[in-house]
C-alpha cells in the first residue's frame, strides 16, 4: 500500500512572521515529518498530529529539507526519531551517510537532491494513492512565489531543481505553504 501524507501545519511568511510547512507521512510501520520548523506554537505540530494518532515518540523518521533553523529548529520535538539530511542520517550519537541522491528512507519515500535555495537541498518524493507528492524548498509558497528566491545560493541550480521535480511530482509541499498541484500528465 502506498504511503500517505497529512499536512499538520500550513506554513507562511508574512506580516505574522516565519513559519515552515510541517507534514506527516505514514508508510506502513513508518511515521515521518518533515521540516518541524518554526511555528507559533509547538502545539501547531503536536495538536495535529495527535488528532491523527501520533505522539511525538511514534514518529520514527523527521526530514529536513534543509538546515535553515526556520524548518528545523523543533527537531528534538521527536526523541526516538531518526534524523534524515541531504548526505547522512543521525540518532543518537550515529552519524550514517548516504547515497544522498535515490536514498530510501521508507518503502514509498525516497530524496533527490534539488540545490538553489541552498546547496544542501533535498526533496521528498512519496508514492501515495493519489501520486507523487514533493516536500521542498524549491518554492516558497503555494502560488510559487517568490519566482526569484532572496535567498538563493544558485538561483540557476533552483530552476534546474524546480523543472525536475515538476517533471517527478504531482503535488508539491512548499516551504511556507498549503500544497499545489503540478497538473503533470
Amino acid at each position: 500500500m502506498p504511503a500517505r501524507f497529512h499536512l499538520l501545519h500550513a506554513g507562511y511568511v508574512d506580516e505574522r512572521g516565519v513559519a515552515s510547512s510541517v507534514s506527516l507521512v505514514v508508510d506502513g510501520a513508518a511515521a515521518l515529518v518533515v521540516d518541524p520548523g518554526m511555528v507559533a506554537d509547538r502545539s501547531a505540530i503536536l495538536g495535529p498530529l495527535r488528532d491523527l494518532g501520533f505522539q511525538p515518540d511514534d514518529v520514527t523518521h523527521v526530514v529536513l529539507t534543509h538546515h535553515h533553523p526556520d524548518h528545523g529548529i523543533n527537531v528534538a520535538l521527536f526523541p526516538n526519531a531518526e534524523v534524515v539530511d541531504y548526505w547522512a542520517t543521525y540518532r543518537a550519537d550515529r552519524w550514517l551517510d548516504h547515497a544522498g541522491e535515490g536514498h530510501h528512507v521508507t518503502e514509498h519515500a525516497r530524496l533527490i537532491l534539488t540545490p538553489g535555495h541552498t546547496a544542501e537541498d533535498l526533496t521528498l518524493l512519496v508514492q501515495t494513492d493519489a501520486g507523487v507528492v514533493a516536500f521542498t524548498h524549491a518554492w516558497w509558497r503555494t502560488d510559487r512565489t517568490p519566482e526569484i528566491d532572496p535567498l538563493a545560493e544558485d538561483q540557476a541550480a533552483l530552476e534546474a531543481s524546480r523543472r525536475r521535480i515538476l517533471a517527478e511530482a504531482d503535488r508539491v509541499v512548499p516551504g511556507h505553504g498549503p500544497p499545489f498541484d503540478t497538473g503533470r500528465g
